[in-house]
């Protein structure tokens, strides 16, 4: 047992440190392997559960807490947490029994604040929930908030009186009137109730709507729900929608962490503008949440127009561009559906929808060749997703001359074919299933090579460019690379915009040491990518740009913005903070500060990794340091204190420069709220050592020698606590303040000296 003991508490201890570090992934693993030793610790699956939701594995976590529930049952915690995970995923009906025990559980242990938020959360999710506003009214009643009582007695009536109990109705109206006789609204209640006339029901309080536009999105699922894997089109509709209502959530939620991260805003932006960002953020609320609202009751085109606004009013989110452009292909805006198709043609999620989507749309506009290159772009990323990764980039390649060829020819029937021949094989229910087959089948005939789809149903002229890279590859081989060369611009006079051609071009220039050549024949040919909507062709070749020429800023933000349209968050903040380093060491500190900050920006997206956020900060701060601007530093070291509180390092920094400005009680309270967290930590210890080190460093100080003075006094050092005020009296003495050295003695007599007698006489001569 003693093992096992030993090896839950290591475990433990790995987990809390990798959440110390915002490390979610290793703690979560860490408290997993805690788990492992005792299942039903109710500690270790705490910790598990807040790893996962910080992970936004919000369906794990809820397991979790469920779980935390069963074996804490008398914990309030779990119940809380069960209902806002609820919430998110929109299991209205479950988050409201959380909150409710929750609640009860807060209120048996005598905490009213969180009680009182339980239950408003209850009323916020279901108004007309009597439980909740009969605890409601009588918490307020017992805590003298007499108004708010009120209030919730006459919706309480209101709902006895909407369930047949007119009289049990009037017994709470008097009631309330008893608590404030002149209460109009209660006395015209209770006149209405004796009238016959029917009270009001209570509506929802004013707050965020996200739990009940997810819980619509949600229910919307379950009418569309069918066995089968749906198209492509509607698959990624429904992601769409899911998305939208996940960045609702967001920007509604009221939790600590949301409002953290509203807090950097200011640091990202500046203070000045925070106002207008939150007039913009209300506005993105208003209509996304009308949006979502109306596709769910199947009104496309009022939420086609409300996410229009929403964008208008600063929404940039792929998943937006997708609705939109979705909503107006289905209210006959062609045009319009075709260019919000666009925004979001590169981006993972939804560039195979937006593709079929397109090629419907200019099908139906009679532009046949513009549809079958559409269409084949779409069969091109559907053939991709259904063959092993290896042979991924393989087949995207071999579709490269059949869109070449198509690009050249002008046979309208042909084009109305493929139009029509990729709509059977890829707009229908388990369309992934019918494509493998497909493949299984050309495999037999093939003898396992690897061909595209495409050639099922057209017959371009495509052998002889893959014949011609054949040869160009076998003469490089063979290093003769002036042959190659010549064979390959040979092959461009019948396949002038086949761009692996082009990109081939590029690596036998730089086999022969043309570098300046090759990055210009790269920089053409992702171009033409990122032109076509291959954000990932484009940002492989970026990638080699930046391989050959590490300062190429140019290509670099290039390949930021293709990242950021495929959704890769992460590596688009990577690449930020290379950019931001290499400015860095030219000592362009603006431009790296730019540039952090607005990596900082793309990190509060959901998608990113939250390890971000403190790195970011870090290097800004640094740079605030060593431009002197001090009053911006402190502004950050306080968000990198908020999400690291024990970061030792970001204390003494807010400490001394604090101290710089003059800002005492700011220091004063800076220290104070340290030592506590060590204290509420189980590490008041660590406190004496934190502020000898200040000292040393800061020089003599005098609010440190106090407050050391007062941690080694209640370490027991009471002579080493006497020393150092001493040495406060004596600094007080030199410049004068009597009144300031009386203190000082009246606090080390408070100490109980040996010698207190000597202090009592100074301080009688004082």
């Amino acid at each position: 047992m003693a093992g096992r003991e030993d090896l839950f508490h290591r475990a433990m201890n790995d987990g809390h440190s990798a959440a110390w570090d915002q490390n979610w992934a290793a703690a979560a693993q860490a408290y997993q392997r805690a788990l492992a030793e005792f299942p039903d610790n109710p500690k270790a699956l705490n910790s598990y559960a807040l790893a996962l939701y910080q992970q936004q594995r919000y369906d794990e976590a809820l397991k979790v807490y469920l779980r935390v529930a069963q074996v804490a049952p008398d914990d309030p915690v779990p119940f809380e947490k069960i209902a806002q995970l609820n919430e998110r995923l929109g299991n209205l009906k479950d988050a409201v029994q959380a909150a409710v025990q929750a609640a009860e559980l807060y209120l048996r242990a005598r905490d009213v604040e969180k009680s009182v938020e339980n239950w408003l959360r209850v009323v916020q999710l279901n108004p007309e929930h009597a439980i909740a506003r009969s605890r409601l009214a009588l918490i307020h009643e017992k805590t003298g908030q007499t108004r708010q009582a009120i209030t919730e007695y006459i919706a309480l009536a209101s709902l006895l009186q909407h369930s047949g109990n007119p009289q049990k109705a009037l017994e709470v109206v008097q009631h309330a009137l008893q608590l404030d006789p002149s209460s109009q609204e209660a006395l015209q209640a209770a006149s209405m109730i004796k009238s016959g006339r029917l009270l009001s029901k209570p509506i929802r309080p004013r707050g965020g709507t996200g739990p009940l536009r997810m819980a619509a999105v949600k229910q919307l699922e379950k009418r569309e729900t069918i066995r089968e894997s749906p198209d492509p089109v509607t698959e990624a509709a429904q992601k769409a929608l899911k998305v939208l209502a996940e960045v609702l959530f967001d920007l509604s939620d009221e939790s600590p962490e949301a409002q953290q991260r509203r807090g950097l805003q200011s640091i990202m932006r500046g203070t000045g503008q925070l106002s207008s960002q939150q007039a913009e953020q209300t506005k993105i609320l208003l209509h996304l949440s009308q949006a979502i609202d109306a596709q769910t009751r199947n009104q496309e085109t009022m939420a086609a127009d409300e996410i229009e606004r929403a964008i208008e009013s600063g929404l940039m989110h792929p998943a937006a561009y997708f609705d939109l452009g979705y909503l107006r292909s289905q209210t006959n805006r062609q045009e319009s559906a075709l260019r919000n198709l666009q925004q979001c043609v590169k981006h993972a999620d939804y560039a195979l929808a937006a593709r079929l989507l397109s090629g419907q749309i200019l099908h139906r506009l009679k532009r046949d060749k513009d549809a079958a290159i559409e269409y084949l772009e779409a069969l091109k990323i559907a053939d991709a997703e259904v063959v092993t990764p290896d042979q991924a980039e393989t087949i995207r390649q071999l579709y490269e001359p059949l869109i070449e060829a198509m690009e050249q020819d002008n046979d309208a029937k042909a084009f109305a074919k493929l139009c029509e021949n990729v709509e059977q094989m890829l707009m229908r229910v388990n369309w992934r299933q019918h494509l493998q087959k497909m493949r299984e089948e050309m495999s037999k005939q093939t003898g396992g090579q690897a061909l595209p789809l495409a050639e099922i149903i057209i017959q371009a002229q495509s052998s002889q460019v893959i014949d011609a890279m054949n040869q160009i590859n076998e003469l490089a081989r063979a290093n003769h690379l002036r042959s190659a060369m010549d064979a390959a611009f040979h092959a461009l006079t019948y396949a002038p915009t086949y761009l692996p051609l082009h990109t081939l071009i590029g690596d036998l220039l730089i086999r022969e040491g043309r570098i300046p050549e090759a990055i210009a024949k790269f920089n053409t040919v992702a171009s033409a990518y990122s032109i076509r909507g291959e954000a990932a062709q484009a940002t492989n070749l970026l990638r080699r740009i930046l391989q050959l020429s590490p300062m190429d800023m140019t290509a670099r933000n290039r390949l930021i913005e293709q990242l950021l349209a495929r959704g890769l968050t992460d590596d688009a903040i990577r690449e930020y903070m290379e950019l931001a380093d290499i400015y860095y060491r030219l000592a362009e500190l603006d431009m790296a500060r730019k540039t952090y900050a607005t990596a900082l920006r793309i990190a509060q997206q959901p998608s990113a990794n939250r390890d971000w956020n403190v790195r970011i900060l870090q290097r800004m701060a640094d740079i605030d340091m060593q431009r002197l601007d001090w009053r911006q530093a402190i502004r950050v070291y306080e968000q990198i204190r908020t999400l690291r509180p024990d970061d030792a390092s970001v204390r003494q920094s807010l400490i001394e420069l604090n101290l710089r400005l003059g800002q005492q009680q700011q220091a004063q309270a800076e220290l104070d709220s340290f030592i506590a967290y060590l204290e509420s930590a189980g590490r008041p210890h660590d406190a004496i050592p934190f502020l000898e080190k200040l000292l040393e460093e800061q020089g003599d100080v005098i609010l440190l020698r106090r407050t050391l003075a007062e941690q080694l006094y209640r370490a027991g050092r009471v002579t080493d606590a006497v020393a150092h005020l001493d040495a406060v009296g004596d600094r007080l003495m030199e410049v004068g303040d009597r009144e300031g050295v009386a203190e000082i003695i009246r606090q080390i007599l408070a100490m109980n000296p040996p010698n207190a007698e000597d202090y009592r006489a100074l301080l009688a001569q004082l």
